[in-house]
């Protein structure tokens, strides 16, 4: 009987197992069960290679002085942020202590398991120079180092438990299983294997073996047996190994091994002294224990570090973000970082010290700083120690490093017919990205996007933006670009009309300096107006630089079309810029001209609303929204005055009064004529109700042909005292407003009307004929007839619009 099992679990496993060390962790049994089988045939059955193997690792443990751990993976997935920290602890334990660093691959999943996840888990250890004495690709004394070619291994350790009593095979079926766990859980008790077949006749059991019923390998758990280790971070752990799992399974009915036990058979063999993982793998240091008892092995010493969390106290995870190495690798950091911020997530050296050097931390490190509460992870101050490390860079490393990126940049070059533009460390375009950016990134990725930032043009985006309003608002900055342009006509701008490979950054400071002069200006006048001028940003590296790397990028060849706007096209746009605002009302006050003023600096005329609503003033739509908002504030909550001279005029009855426009004037007509840059659509009023805190202000749902209809307030309630007056309306809509609150409630559009003081009645403006939700319009007029000169309202008229 004891032959055909034996031959049975040749075909399913097989490993050498050395005799009995000493226990370094304490496993008392109170009393060992008879043995199944009293064969020694298995036991005494290894060959001279086992047998060697077992006098390196008794050679070993003798010497109690070569430190032997290993980081042993699953291939199948990513090499993860708590996996890479567990690789880091073991491999700066080795290193600090001149011991050995084992790569294992456990890949006894097959259906999981891949190669291309084997491969994948290797080049990022390699990414983060964590390199190994002995594994899969380097060989060593201990091998094979994958789990699935260690069969043979598995198979003399399964042989010799079996033949010494310490396993026994299972016929028990699953619906036995299943019925034995329904009952314990309605009892509330953990489910634990009852033993069924643990003593059962052998006669009965070579029999089923012979006639192919199928069965498992289980451990056979001694009765009373207790697991207690040491841990070097958690102390003293401890666990009764009957109550807890029973007599656990080693082989499956397929014949594929356990986890729990492919791990302790690997450990044994392998000599593995210390085992430092994640506390997830705690509760199988049991398991792992009775098998390495019963084989005859020592302990290796344990350490289980605690978890790593996200931002949400939860364990970490894909939903938090980036957490594989190879997703922070290509996010640009850098594996100095890496292993800096990883070494610190659960360890530290009792000081306050946070940017270590890799030589550093492998001085610094010892397993007893390793605390046993949980780590959470902070993106935020990874991304700080990167930006130490990379600020610690030497140009050239730093140069090193981009190059690739820089190369491989979607946008930026155009692959070659043998791969990415072969783009050299010591180019100059990458030392000048270099300069520009060694200071100011966090990620490797941030120099790349920067980079695409300088070579691009982003000017009239910033100027629409609002961004430049400080700027724009001088009413002077006019009379730069047009010297900037001048110079260009003149060929006085450095790296437009010479070679620019020629172009200097201390021949731009020349420029410059002398602009200054010619206008009178210095300091933030000079300086920020330049740099939205020639680089179309209020914000970034020094100008001269980034004029510099715009030059370079201009001669190179294999850029992406369109990825460099070279400085002659941003001189030509800015002429266009130019010319298209001059005759947008930005001009000095009376009296006010050049020279005059505080400080011979010029004022800027305060613009109102009878300056920007007629078709020259509406051209700021597009350059100063926010100027505009601002202007139609005021005029609408009464602040505008007209100057004294129109004051005079209006009393004298020659004009409207302050602050309003003439009827039918340039308010109604700017608006007419302008419709065009405005999204005018048909609407309806679906729904209409009192604003809540308001008694000024109605709520109306508008459907405008939309997924959904708009909340739209206005100020409609002196006039409409029903919602019934209001829901079922068609009206126009200004719909291209920026969304904003009133009274606390989100507005987002303006419904389109015009009142009269003569008979306080509103006149909503009337779609077209035929004309349904969601028509786009414009008008030859507003849909109210004129009124008499002065009699229009103008603060009605222009009721809450706001140009988005």
């Amino acid at each position: 009987m004891a032959q055909g099992l034996f031959s049975r679990v040749a075909l399913l496993l097989a490993v050498a197992a050395p005799g009995g060390m000493a226990l370094q962790a304490a496993i008392r049994p109170r009393a060992l069960a008879p043995a199944l089988f009293r064969s020694t045939s298995a036991s005494r059955s290894f060959g001279k290679k086992v047998q060697s193997r077992r006098r390196a690792i008794m050679d070993m443990s003798a010497a109690g002085s070569d430190v032997r751990v290993r980081f042993a993976p699953s291939p199948t997935g990513t090499l993860h942020v708590g996996g890479a920290r567990t690789a880091l602890f073991n491999w700066l334990k080795a290193r600090k202590e001149g011991g050995k660093f084992i790569l294992r691959i456990e890949d006894t999943d097959l259906a999981r398991s891949t190669r291309e996840s084997e491969e994948s888990m290797i080049a990022d250890l390699r990414w983060l120079g964590l390199d190994w004495d002995e594994g899969p690709d380097v060989g060593g004394d201990f091998g094979p180092y994958r789990q699935s070619e260690r069969s043979h291994i598995y198979k003399e350790c399964a042989d010799k438990l079996i033949a010494e009593g310490h396993a026994y095979p299972c016929f028990a079926s699953e619906e036995e299983l299943e019925a034995q766990r329904a009952e314990a859980e309605a009892k509330g008790e953990n489910f634990v294997y009852p033993g069924t077949w643990r003593d059962a006749d052998p006669k009965t059991v070579e029999e089923k073996i012979k006639n192919g019923d199928p069965y498992v390998v289980r451990f056979k758990v001694p009765p009373g047996a207790r697991v207690e280790i040491n841990d070097l971070v958690r102390g003293q752990v401890g666990w009764d190994a009957e109550a807890m799992v029973g007599d656990f399974i080693l082989l499956r009915s397929s014949g594929v091994p356990v986890y729990n036990f492919c791990v302790a058979v690997d450990d044994a063999t392998m000599g593995i002294t210390h085992v430092v993982r994640a506390e997830e793998h705690l509760s199988n240091t049991l398991r792992q224990g009775l098998v390495l008892e019963a084989l005859g092995y020592r302990m290796p010493t344990y350490a289980h570090a605690s978890l790593i969390l996200g931002e949400d106290r939860s364990k970490l995870s894909k939903r938090h973000g980036a957490t594989s190495v190879d997703q922070f690798k290509r996010e640009g950091f850098c594996r100095e970082a890496m292993i800096n911020y990883l070494a610190g997530l659960g360890w530290n050296d009792g000081t306050d010290k946070e940017i270590y050097s890799v030589p550093e931390v492998i001085s610094a490190f010892s397993i007893d700083r390793i605390v046993n509460s949980p780590s959470m992870f902070d993106m935020q101050k990874l991304k700080w120690v990167n930006s130490q490390h990379v600020r610690a860079y030497t140009p050239e490393a730093l140069g090193a490093l981009l190059a690739p990126l820089l190369a491989s940049a979607s946008g930026l070059f155009e692959d070659g017919e043998f791969g990415p533009h072969p783009l050299q460390p010591s180019d100059k375009f990458v030392n000048l990205v270099v300069s520009a950016s060694q200071d100011k990134i966090e990620t490797l990725q941030d120099a790349v996007s920067l980079a695409k930032t300088v070579l691009s043009y982003p000017f009239l985006a910033t100027v629409e933006s609002g961004a430049a309003d400080e700027i724009l608002n001088e009413g002077d900055f006019k009379e730069l670009t047009s010297a900037l342009v001048a110079a260009y006509d003149a060929g006085s701008l450095p790296g437009t009309h010479e070679d620019p490979a020629a172009f200097s950054e201390e021949q731009w400071k020349g420029f410059v300096k002398g602009l200054g002069k010619e206008l009178g200006r210095k300091g933030k006048r000079l300086f920020h107006p330049v740099r939205l001028a020639v680089t179309g940003t209020m914000s970034g590296p020094d100008v001269g630089l980034q004029a510099s790397l715009v030059s370079e990028a201009s001669t190179m060849k294999g850029l992406v079309t369109g990825a460099v706007v070279p400085l002659s096209e941003r001189m030509e746009l800015l002429r266009s810029w130019t010319e298209a605002k001059g005759n947008c009302p930005e001009q000095p006050v009376q009296g006010a001209g050049s020279g005059s003023g505080k400080g011979g600096k010029k004022k800027k005329k305060k613009l109102l609303a009878r300056d920007v609503l007629t078709s020259a003033g509406l051209e700021l739509l597009g350059a100063n929204p926010r100027e505009l908002n601002r202007i139609l504030d005021d005029f609408r909550a009464g602040r505008e005055k007209a100057p004294k001279g129109e004051k005079e005029a209006t009393k004298s009855g020659g004009g409207a009064k302050g602050g309003e426009a003439a009827a039918g004037g340039p308010i109604l007509e700017g608006l007419a004529a302008e419709a065009v840059q405005m999204d005018i659509r048909v609407g309806t009023i679906v729904k209409a109700w009192p604003h809540p805190d308001s008694d000024k202000l109605w709520c109306e749902e508008i459907d405008l042909g939309e997924p959904e209809p708009r909340t739209i307030c206005s100020g409609l309630r002196a006039y409409y005292s029903e919602a019934s007056e209001l829901e079922g309306r068609s009206v126009c809509v200004l719909a291209n407003l920026k969304p904003r609150k009133m009274a606390g409630v989100s507005s987002d559009g303006m419904v389109m009307c015009a009142s009269s003081e003569a008979d306080g009645v509103v006149k909503f403006l009337e779609p077209p004929a035929g004309a349904v939700p969601g028509d786009r319009v414009s008008f030859e007029g507003l849909g109210a007839a004129p009124e008499p000169a002065g009699r229009a309202k103008g603060s009605k008229i222009a009721e809450k619009v706001v140009f988005a």
